[in-house]
């Protein structure tokens, strides 16, 4: 099988080491070079976290919500769930542009690089993990404080 991806190329025009992508043919690619777009085939991480980010902010939003509306039918008198509500709706959001800033930076090229897979993967891993376990444990400790302080 023919080597996927070769290391660098000498740019005459800039004079330095420039990386040199090039998809063989037989992973489904063209051989690209000096900033043609890659082949569209590949997977756009940038794309991909993106979505994921923003299907997990709905995910949590509603989380957040379903937990809060369910701590105000038991504590009617306190405006310690709405306080939650707000605090971890407001604080999720700068945390999920951070993640998502890390990918949006990336080149065309670097967008559709297969070795970063691994990345995405922990990254789409920690978004879900985020966004389905903060509520619940939040909520949590929300509530642990109400019995304390309440």
């Amino acid at each position: 099988m023919a080597k996927a991806w070769h290391d660098f190329y000498a740019d005459p025009d800039i004079g330095d080491m420039q990386p040199y992508a090039r998809w063989d043919r037989e992973l489904g690619g063209l051989e690209h070079h000096k900033g043609k777009v890659p082949d569209s085939n590949l997977r756009d991480w940038r794309k991909q976290i993106s979505d994921h980010i923003a299907y997990g902010l709905l995910v949590y939003t509603g989380l957040q919500i379903f937990l809060t509306i369910a701590a105000l039918r038991q504590e009617s008198t306190s405006l310690l769930p709405y306080l939650a509500l707000v605090i971890l709706v407001g604080a999720i959001i700068p945390a999920c542009r951070m993640v998502e800033r890390r990918w949006t930076c990336l080149s065309e090229i670097e967008a559709r690089d297969p070795a970063r897979e691994m990345a995405y993967r922990r990254d789409r891993m920690m978004v879900w993990m985020a966004a389905i376990g903060m509520p619940f444990a939040l909520s949590g400790l929300f509530r642990v404080l109400a019995m304390v302080f309440g």
